[in-house]
């Protein structure tokens, strides 16, 4: 489906969506009864594995598309199959935009909402699902249900244990959500800091202040290079580009988190801020050679792109390429460590001194995250509302020289340990390690077992545990 961009075109929309849901009811009443439903999807953004299966899946492909976007009350009607890379190519020219957008262009909406999702506006915005008014859920009973958050609404426990259920409780077709305002450019300040300590203290502080040294902080991240190496950078939307400074391009030779350490100050425009890490997906690029001059000068720039990478990451996994590699010059083989945690600001330095001395991947990206409403609860995704917490993400391999199976994931148990001893959580995204008790004490329990049996009582949808921890 296009993307329709006008605000004047609130009735064009409902006739061709009505007939797109009649569809995927018809697709669903021919599935099988004996085989769990999913999507038909040939992408993910998803590391870790699933049991093959030849059942055929709903094909949801043409939900991709934004149906509405209201300039004046801030909002958009938005399809759940929608990229963000499409939906912010249709919010911008409205001078708007999310009020987080997920790093990575194909990620979507509907999997950011019930996957969650992160960015450097998420210490004042949250997480996308908190931006939601509204969503119209195929459950696994069939239906098709618009939930949303409202104190009469009969299917509100829906809405709030949505977020994080991975597909598990159904599947987002529509969603309504709010939007912010924006300005033509991002300007950049990268702060260094020799510890985490002076880092975490820092985190603290802007979050509460929402500025630094006078300025306003519209968006915060970091970067940890090393033990003493540490980078806080923080964005301020403005409308003109600040004297002495020049629009960078990180989408051609220049490599964004390499700036960091060199520049001070730096401007990006609004759309290329939103997408800076994405060309090399973060820093992931340079594992295929695409941070190499001579390569990049003749890899094609619109093929520097995180789904490019992905795809190449795919073809290993399948293959087994690089531990074959491995094997054949007698190398030791690797252990993928692919993970986003979360925990409090004041657990940050205990982590990163963990995570230096017994995992040792670098860079480290940082986030810090704040719920942006007290008096929600997200059952399946709890935090205190009342402190900041900040994600650290960390996407590489690690290798066995004790000549453990990287299959039996020593590494990732170890980081699973140490985050729920410091009263964090991990995004599910990737390889989980958990028994199901533990599971359950950290990701909903009785809350999601209850909402399960009401939503999908023939448990036709894989549930979360087998999804995320089982790998079904």
């Amino acid at each position: 489906m296009s993307p329709v961009n006008s605000a004047h075109s609130s009735g064009m929309w409902q006739g061709q969506y009505a007939a797109m849901l009649d569809d995927v009811r018809g697709q669903f009443a021919e599935l099988s009864r004996t085989a769990p439903i999913r999507l038909a999807k040939r992408t993910s953004n998803l590391f870790r594995a699933r049991a093959a299966t030849s059942s055929p899946g709903l094909d949801v492909s043409s939900f991709d598309g934004v149906l509405q976007v209201d300039p004046v009350n801030r909002t958009a009607e938005v399809l759940g199959m929608t990229t963000y890379e499409h939906l912010v190519d249709a919010t911008l020219p409205f001078g708007l935009m999310p009020l987080c957008v997920p790093q990575l262009r194909t990620i979507t909406l509907g999997g950011a909402v019930t996957g969650l999702g992160i960015e450097s506006a998420s210490f004042r915005n949250g997480t996308p699902h908190e931006s939601v008014i509204e969503m119209d859920i195929l459950t696994g009973s069939g239906d098709i249900l618009t939930v949303s958050g409202a104190a009469d609404d009969p299917y509100r426990d829906l809405f709030f244990a949505f977020p994080n259920s991975y597909g598990s409780l159904g599947y987002a077709l529509r969603l309504k959500i709010e939007l912010e305002p924006t300005k033509p450019y991002v300007h950049l300040r990268h702060v260094h800091y020799a510890t985490a300590r002076e880092l975490a203290t820092a985190i603290e502080k802007i979050v509460e202040a929402k500025t630094f040294e006078g300025k306003r902080v519209d968006f915060l991240d970091g970067t940890v290079f090393s033990a003493t190496e540490q980078y806080l950078t923080l964005g301020e939307m403005v409308e003109t580009i600040p004297p002495g400074l020049d629009v960078s391009d990180y989408t051609r030779m220049d490599i964004y988190y390499r700036s960091i350490q060199k520049l001070d100050q730096d401007v990006l425009t609004i759309h290329d801020y939103l997408w800076r890490w994405d060309t090399d997906w973060f820093w992931c690029s340079r594992a295929f050679g695409a941070q190499k001059s001579a390569i990049r000068r003749v890899w094609p720039k619109s093929k520097l792109r995180s789904d490019v990478y992905w795809k190449l990451v795919a073809l290993d996994r399948k293959y087994s390429i690089a531990n074959k590699l491995a094997k054949a010059r007698r190398k030791p083989l690797r252990e993928p460590v692919v993970q986003d945690i979360e925990v409090p600001v004041d657990q940050l330095e205990d982590f990163l001194d963990f995570f230096h001395r017994e995992v040792g991947i670098e860079p480290i990206w940082v986030c810090p995250l704040r719920q942006r409403d007290p008096h929600v609860v997200w059952p399946l995704y709890e935090f205190d509302p009342h402190i900041t917490y900040v994600n650290v993400g960390f996407w590489s391999t690690v290798p066995m020289t004790d000549g453990t199976d990287p299959a039996d994931g020593i590494v990732n148990r170890r980081v699973e340990h140490k985050v729920t001893e410091l009263h964090g959580r991990k995004s599910l995204y990737s390889t989980a390690y958990y028994d199901r008790d533990e599971f359950a004490s950290i990701y909903g329990g009785v809350a999601y077992t209850a909402i399960k049996k009401s939503y999908d009582p023939d448990a036709r949808l894989l549930g979360l545990y087998e999804k995320v921890v089982e790998q079904r």
